[in-house]
């Protein structure tokens, strides 16, 4: 065999290598994932916070959502109203998608959409 058939032999079973990895790892992860992004589709904005903040909330009433304990390090998800997170001194704002900043925080605070069928309601209350 000559040398560039090797290396695009090489790369191809690199690139199958990686794929089978990939693979691998969702079905590891066992629908956590889709549960994440399912929790994600009910925020219209959401903010890192520090974990003192999340907690807080916590203590309030606000119930932690179950997607989060499902990773490693357990993310610490609640949503809240937009007043109550302006009321946070060091919430910072985060597009509502898999960004890295999103994945590598440890609490997110999630503001849901209002619809006029939820309004005065929270989600799952």
């Amino acid at each position: 065999m000559n040398p560039l058939m090797e290396r695009r032999l090489r790369q191809l079973r690199s690139r199958v290598l990686v794929r089978s990895w990939e693979y691998r790892q969702r079905q590891h992860a066992r629908g956590a994932w889709f549960r994440l992004r399912r929790v994600l589709t009910f925020a219209a904005e959401a903010y890192i916070v520090s974990p003192d903040d999340a907690r807080q909330l916590v203590a309030e009433g606000r119930r932690p959502e179950p997607a989060g304990d499902e990773f490693e390090p357990p993310k610490l998800i609640v949503f809240a109203t937009r007043e109550r997170v302006a009321r946070l001194r060091g919430a910072r704002p985060v597009p509502v998608r898999l960004t890295r900043d999103l994945l590598a925080a440890t609490c997110l605070v999630l503001v849901p959409f209002v619809t006029p069928a939820s309004r005065g309601r929270t989600r799952r209350a």
